[in-house]
């Protein structure tokens, strides 16, 4: 038999082959009862036994966390059913502090006096217009800047005109007055020119700092002495029932160091208090809502039981339940490398060390200490 017969032979039979193939595939889906249009969906891959077997472990995951949310949504009502709760929330109006006392509605208290806000609200006028002029400085013949500069000129002419019909003290008042009439004539300058150059805004800064310094003075005084006396006719309406108390405070990053919110709290508790009954829950937005701060303190509480069940630690977890671990890793690592490790000293669970910087050092740590 010559190889051109061999060759003719190997196709047919492959064409048979694949012929049966398809009848088979054609018959099994006649007899399955299921018409062509149907084949967009049946005709879907379905994942393999490997693939099935790595979601069926990952959905365990998945699950806990609709299970975590029921047992949270208990947990939360026996821990305010049992203990007081206080939730002091940063805002823009100098902060929100709700008390929740064990079969009792909540009781918000009231605001921090309005002269908080006006003061706050001309410092943020003052620093603004440096970061608006910024992206323009040394800019030849750019004026894209300059209509929303004039627009807000406006603003800043109707406030200066409304200053004596505020509730601010006269020296408080005259303050302003000259950190407003600043701003305005900034803002005629720069928009009069070419350019903006750095000077320009170098020099602004210069005038405005030491007034801007009274302001932000005035206003963590006035924040201050509002929340204390709040918190102290509280820590006096509770009586013995404020050993039990928790409280939470939130923070973003750039207000964790001296947040005042949990400063203040901090006046009303004990220092082992601090990360135990106290606590300082870091977000990623400036504002929470009431019931976000409820269900990560009772997270928080509950998770504690867990860390005391398990492994006989209530403040275990508190912590990166892999942190202990990783570091040993990471220093193995960093010495397989050649490299130096930079790690923290280890601390012990339930540290009770302030939730910010505490280590001493060189520097300024405060605008009292800026020159």
């Amino acid at each position: 038999m010559n190889n051109t017969v061999r060759t003719f032979r190997r196709v047919l039979l492959a064409t048979v082959l694949c012929g049966a193939t398809a009848l088979g595939a054609v018959a099994a889906h006649a007899q399955s009862g299921v018409p062509d249009y149907m084949n967009v969906i049946v005709g879907a891959k379905v994942p393999d036994s490997a693939a099935s077997a790595k979601q069926n472990i990952l959905a365990l995951n998945t699950g806990m966390f609709e299970l975590y949310g029921e047992a949270g949504t208990l947990v939360q009502g026996s821990i305010l059913a049992q203990h007081p709760v206080i939730l002091g929330l940063f805002s823009g109006a100098g902060g929100r502090f709700i008390l929740y006392r064990p079969n009792q509605a909540p009781l918000e208290a009231p605001p921090v006096p309005e002269v908080y806000q006006l003061l706050k609200s001309v410092g943020h006028s003052v620093m603004a217009l440096g970061v608006v002029v910024g992206p323009h400085i040394g800019k030849q013949d750019d004026v894209s800047f300059q209509p929303s500069l004039l627009a807000y000129r406006e603003r800043l002419k109707a406030a200066l005109a409304s200053l004596d019909k505020t509730s601010m003290p006269v020296e408080w008042r005259d303050n302003n007055r000259a950190l407003i009439g600043e701003n305005i004539a900034f803002i005629d300058k720069v928009a009069a020119g070419q350019t903006v150059s750095f000077a320009d805004v170098q020099n602004f800064a210069a005038k405005q700092k030491d007034r801007l310094k009274l302001n932000i003075k005035w206003a963590a005084d006035t924040q201050v002495k509002h929340w204390m006396g709040v918190l102290a006719d509280w820590k006096n309406q509770l009586g013995p029932d404020w050993s039990k108390l928790y409280a939470a405070s939130n923070t973003i990053y750039v207000a964790r160091q001296n947040n005042v919110l949990f400063s203040i709290l901090a006046q009303f508790f004990g220092p082992d208090d601090i990360n135990s009954r106290l606590i300082l829950i870091e977000t990623v937005s400036f504002t929470s809502t009431p019931q976000d701060m409820l269900e990560s303190l009772t997270r928080i509480i509950a998770d504690r039981t867990v860390g005391e069940t398990f492994f006989h630690s209530p403040y275990l977890m508190d912590y990166e339940l892999m942190g202990g671990d990783a570091r040993d890793s990471i220093i193995a690592e960093t010495k397989a490398r050649g490299m130096t490790t930079q790690l923290p000293p280890r601390v012990p669970f339930g540290s009770h060390q302030w939730p910010t910087l505490v280590t001493p050092g060189p520097g300024p740590t405060s605008l009292a200490d800026l020159p």
